[in-house]
């Protein structure tokens, strides 16, 4: 397994800054894009600079960081648990009867015939979107708070004394609550843009 941290020449830790993988990202495809190569391999560059970017995205997502740190520090990937935590029990309640008021208005939107019909929809439709809004704006509120959270792990991580190892268990479940976030919020944002069109 390709070592992301290493192919972008960041410290393996739960928590990187956002701006300083771009500005790696930036230095790095400044010198490996494979419009620079003269009279190279163009496949090996465009190989390696897919690398690259494949780092760059795996990096850049909490979960999918994390996930890869486990893998790596562990040697096996984190196992997936589908039973929602007790913690987020209100919230996935939440977020499913929000989906399913959206799939009614969208199967009522597709019924309409009349235009008067479809205004009355419409109407109905940017009320859903306004609730699916106001859901995707907790979200944002766990994600930062997730966040935190993720950044002072990275501080015990960092600790000259500690043990990184102990942290594992903390970090798998991290990265299942960054998973259920992501799951969450892509639902939501499908229904919402669905709504809208």
């Amino acid at each position: 397994m390709a070592d992301y941290f290493v192919l972008l020449g960041v410290p393996r830790r739960p928590w990187l800054e956002p701006e300083l993988l771009k500005k790696k990202m930036t230095a790095l495809a400044g010198q490996m894009h494979p419009d620079k190569v003269a009279n190279g391999d163009k496949a090996a560059a465009t190989t390696r600079f897919s690398e690259l970017n494949a780092a760059l995205q795996c990096l850049m997502d909490p979960k999918s960081r994390l996930r890869h740190l486990i893998e790596l520090e562990s040697g096996s990937r984190p196992a997936e648990i589908q039973q929602v935590p007790a913690a987020l029990a209100d919230l996935f309640v939440e977020v499913a009867s929000a989906c399913k008021q959206a799939d009614a208005l969208l199967a009522a939107k597709k019924q309409a015939a009349s235009p008067l019909l479809q205004a009355r929809q419409f109407q109905r439709a940017l009320h859903g979107v306004e609730h699916l809004h106001q859901l995707q704006n907790r979200f944002a509120e766990f994600q930062n708070a997730l966040d935190e959270q993720l950044k002072s792990l990275d501080a015990a991580w960092t600790a000259s004394n500690a043990s990184p190892r102990r942290l594992l268990p903390r970090l798998e479940e991290l990265y299942r609550l960054f998973g259920y976030l992501n799951r969450w919020t892509a639902q939501l944002r499908e229904r919402s843009l669905q709504l809208t069109l």
